[in-house]
């Protein structure tokens, strides 16, 4: 766990004007920024970045958070990774916390010691480790030039090479061990160990190396913080594998990385859509005929974390893939991964290109037109959902149907989005035959229709009091020591506000140092994954309206006395709830002073 202490002194050394303006233009309007937003597509800027309140909000989706939270949603970080990204930038080191221990001083501290060591010797390997994949990377960019047939084989296939600059694409060599020329220390024993453990030398059992890729067409992979992490080998001549990928290493797991996602966030954005294609050819066919925002998985099925990804990019993936068996199980793979992963606002759909053609292939003989007329064609995850189930069954018989039923279920049981839930629900109800109520008896689904309800429609309220109270202290902390904290008691219909309070304040206490400029963000990182996080954002949203001349004691002072009458009317009706006989003379006083004051 990071420390809050850490967290606030990495939030005072960065701005989030900064951290944000590195992707995303902004332009000045007032004492804020403002751009469109970079997680929905716009034509009229609703995300605004405050600089004296370190956090930025998205009018029109909602986005919403610190310096922190960007690094999260933009760059597909955990909030660890990011935290050390942004540190990283500032020249901090993130300290190492240790758990608390019950054991002696001297084995505490012995511990202590090892686990730091741990920790530094990992760091210092992912240091190492990117450094043996650039120049690795740089390598093979050399040896192209002096291909003659990687190069004709490159333009066989259509690529220019400004095209292979772009991708940095490279060259193999044909022999065992070409790397010892990248590397004037190859024979080292630490650099050994080094490039075998990056994948790119393997080490067999009579402890000689040789290159893991040889005579290949090489595509290096580029995280989402723009380095070097594996590479994916092409084979020029015949053989096999004909794609040969960086094995798993502590840099490279291929089950998290997307080819091209880097390179491709801004056209991401522009286009509203990703397009996922099956191989790196794909990719850079697609980007030299104008169609810049497509990614690959790098030889495996798509995963949910991939998905996750993806989402956090736009709103819309497209997943294309070849019109044969193989394509359709590996789209119905895609589709059952990405259930969970959807929301009510994202769309994912299926491209399946005419058989015999590949993304490559196609755009090659028909052109960027031909495929933007494909992209019209896609069929959205419901109709290829049911299109699927229904083709693995007779729905003209009683027993068919019921099967498409029990066959639904464990897919509908996935989905978390209220919505999509109760339109696949309804679509199911009109193919099998079965009412909607009948269905969610049968398949033991929550009433999605009656969640909709409440969550689409909630009850129109004034802000609360606690409420009120929530963004003082967000803006100004200090105010915690003017706080009635008796009048904070729970209250049934506040309760969350409530609960939201009584945590700030704990955080407050348990924090006095924080203040200025850091009170907000510290708060947004404090409760990331807190139950409180959607109502603190949106209580720190309300307070960008507040400028430097805002009456902080009148808003505070005006907060309290609406809380106090609040508590006086509430106190008042459970008196006058009882009768006159049952109340105690202290309670007759009590009420009397209640009513004239």
């Amino acid at each position: 766990m990071i420390s809050q202490s850490f967290i606030q002194e990495l939030l005072n050394r960065i701005d989030i004007v900064d951290v944000i303006e590195r992707d995303v233009p902004l332009r000045k309007a007032g004492a804020n920024y403002t751009a469109c937003c970079p997680f929905h597509s716009e034509k009229t800027p609703s995300f605004t970045v405050s600089p004296t309140k370190q956090f930025y909000h998205c009018f029109g989706c909602g986005a919403h958070g610190s310096a922190i939270g960007f690094a999260m949603e933009y760059g597909g970080m955990n909030f660890v990774e990011a935290v050390n990204d942004l540190a990283s930038r500032a020249g901090l080191q993130v300290p190492v916390q240790q758990p608390e221990s019950h054991r002696g001083t001297e084995e505490s501290a012995s511990g202590s010691g090892l686990a730091q060591s741990n920790v530094r010797g990992t760091e210092n390997s992912s240091r190492d480790l990117l450094e043996v994949t650039s120049v690795a990377a740089q390598f093979y960019r050399e040896q192209l030039r002096y291909s003659k047939n990687a190069i004709a084989y490159l333009k066989q296939r259509g690529l220019t090479g400004q095209t292979a600059a772009r991708f940095g694409i490279g060259y193999a060599p044909s022999g065992w061990q070409n790397l010892e020329a990248a590397f004037s220390d190859y024979a080292a024993k630490a650099k050994k160990k080094l490039l075998v453990e990056s994948g790119l030398v393997i080490e067999n059992d009579d402890g000689k190396c040789y290159d893991r890729f040889r005579d290949r067409i090489m595509f290096p992979i580029i995280n989402l913080k723009g380095r070097i992490v594996g590479f994916g080998g092409r084979i020029l001549e015949q053989g096999e594998p004909k794609y040969l990928n960086s094995p798993e290493t502590p840099l490279f797991q291929k089950g998290r990385e997307l080819y091209n996602l880097f390179a491709a966030r801004r056209a991401i954005r522009e286009a509203g859509k990703v397009i996922v294609v099956e191989g790196y050819m794909d990719v850079v066919a697609l980007f030299q005929h104008g169609i810049e925002n497509a990614v690959a998985a790098l030889g495996t099925a798509t995963t949910p974390y991939h998905i996750q990804k993806l989402l956090r990019q736009t709103d819309s993936v497209v997943f294309c893939f070849d019109g044969d068996n193989a394509g359709r199980k590996a789209a119905w793979r895609a589709l059952e991964d990405s259930l969970a992963q959807l929301g009510d606002g994202k769309t994912i759909s299926f491209l399946f290109l005419p058989e015999g053609e590949d993304p490559d292939s196609y755009i090659r003989k028909f052109g960027k037109e031909g495929f933007e007329g494909l992209l019209k064609q896609t069929l959205p995850l419901s109709v290829f959902l049911f299109r699927e189930l229904s083709a693995r069954v007779d729905l003209k018989t009683s027993e068919g149907r019921a099967k498409l039923v029990q066959d639904a279920k464990p897919l509908l049981a996935r989905i978390t989005a209220p919505a999509l839930a109760l339109m696949l629900l309804k679509r199911l109800a009109e193919i099998s035959g079965f009412s909607q109520g009948e269905l969610e008896s049968l398949l033991k689904l929550r009433r999605v229709s009656a969640s909709l309800s409440r969550e689409k429609l909630p009850r129109q309220q004034p802000a609360s009091p606690f409420r009120w109270l929530i963004q003082v202290l967000l803006y100004d902390p200090g105010y915690i020591r003017k706080l009635d904290r008796e009048l904070l008691t729970q209250d049934q219909e506040y309760s969350e506000e409530v609960a939201a309070l009584a945590a700030l304040v704990e955080f407050i206490d348990t924090h006095p140092n924080i203040g200025g400029n850091t009170a907000i963000p510290s708060a947004i990182a404090y409760f990331h994954d807190s139950p409180h996080r959607v109502l603190m954002e949106k209580a720190e949203s309300q307070t960008l309206a507040w400028d430097s001349g805002i009456d902080l004691e009148a808003e505070f002072a005006g907060a309290m006395t609406r809380l106090r009458e609040m508590k006086r009317k509430q106190r008042m009706a459970a008196l006058h709830s009882k009768s006159l006989s049952a109340l105690t003379p202290e309670e007759k006083q009590e009420l009397q002073r209640m009513a004239v004051s």
